[in-house]
């Protein structure tokens, strides 16, 4: 297995969870813009220290597995995971706060009524 395959496969994982769990939360998702740029973050942040990091020989990847193309010393299959993680943890952040919410507030938002 490559590293794009891999990296295909956690990516569709994080995709469908975060997908799954917006619906499931019956709440908007994310804001675009908020995830569009946590992404950007992100992915200056892997590029910047996996260079380093690859750079000083903390780890290194067999070229054979790799798609060839970098940015910096990172091969581009790196920048999935930021990817899926900026698309599973904001949904994921979202429906974890709705369930502590329903816990503290017991009846809220299912028709009853209070005194």
């Amino acid at each position: 297995m490559t590293y794009l395959q891999l990296a295909a496969c956690f990516l569709a994982a994080a995709a469908v969870c975060g997908i799954a769990l917006t619906v499931a939360s019956r709440r908007r998702g994310p804001r675009p813009v908020a995830v569009g740029l946590t992404i950007l973050a992100l992915f200056l942040l892997t590029a910047v220290f996996d260079t380093v990091m690859i750079a000083t020989g903390l780890f290194h990847y067999s070229p054979a597995h790799l798609l060839g193309l970098h940015i910096g010393l990172a091969p581009i299959e790196d920048f999935a995971y930021p990817l899926a993680g900026a698309l599973l943890l904001p949904p994921l952040w979202t429906a974890l706060r709705a369930r502590r919410r329903a816990r503290a507030h017991p009846g809220e938002g299912d028709g009853e009524e209070r005194a």
